[in-house]
């Protein structure tokens, strides 16, 4: 790890590290990790399905885009964007492109669940919405994006099925192995604008478990996208 990300995590307080990289970080500057990151022990006290709730913020653009860097940069074996855009995701994360690229090389497994930009849902929704960046124009933004990636084996992109699109479109799901970052869309607003759960499975049928099952039952009815 870089000097610039260790100074990042101790000047955030809200960033947590993964373990091993808390106790990488606290050896190489010759102190205790609970006494760089006091949350860490406090998280580990909690008991039961709490456990498994690492933090919440009220609105998905107050989760620091550090938290999704990191997690998408720790995960080894599945990488799983089930948002039904996925659009903020190349403006928030710098070279995205290239980074999915080198995980798709390295073995981890790299999906896009997306909506169908010619749907009905896509279409109500955009009446909803009425902003000028349309749903379908973020969904074709994603499209150009993976394009740019594809084809390459490891990497798949999928159409959710018209029967799932509500259900899609009203809850995103983002797994980063066993993390996720969870979002439930809120009436009339768009995704940044609803609130956020950070969540690691822990528990047998706990919420990671509960969430993460609905993004792959919508996967298994989704339809491929021919580009990737």
């Amino acid at each position: 790890m870089s000097g610039k990300t260790v100074e990042r995590w101790l000047s955030d307080s809200r960033l947590i590290p993964h373990a091993r990289n808390r106790e990488d970080a606290a050896e190489a500057l010759g102190v205790d990790s609970t006494m760089l990151w006091p949350k860490a022990v406090r998280d580990a006290l909690k008991t039961g399905p709490d456990r498994e709730i690492i933090r919440s913020y009220p609105y998905r653009s107050s989760c620091p885009s550090t938290v999704w860097g990191d997690l998408i940069k720790d995960a080894r074996t599945d990488l799983y964007f089930a948002g039904y855009t996925n659009y903020f995701l190349w403006l928030e994360q710098p070279n995205l492109v290239e980074g999915l690229r080198r995980k798709v090389e390295s073995g981890c497994r790299v999906r896009f669940l997306l909506g169908d930009p010619d749907g009905e849902v896509t279409r109500q929704r955009e009446t909803i919405e009425d902003v000028a960046l349309t749903v379908s124009t973020r969904i074709r933004i994603t499209l150009e994006h993976l394009a740019r990636l594809g084809p390459l084996e490891g990497l798949e992109a999928r159409f959710s099925a018209p029967q799932d699109a509500m259900n899609h479109v009203s809850l995103s799901v983002f797994r980063f192995d066993r993390d996720a970052l969870v979002t439930p869309h809120l009436a009339r607003l768009v995704g940044h604008d609803s609130p956020l759960m950070h969540l690691r499975g822990q528990e047998k049928d706990g919420m990671w478990s509960r969430f993460t099952d609905h993004a792959e039952e919508l996967w298994g009815r989704g339809t491929p996208v021919a580009s990737t």
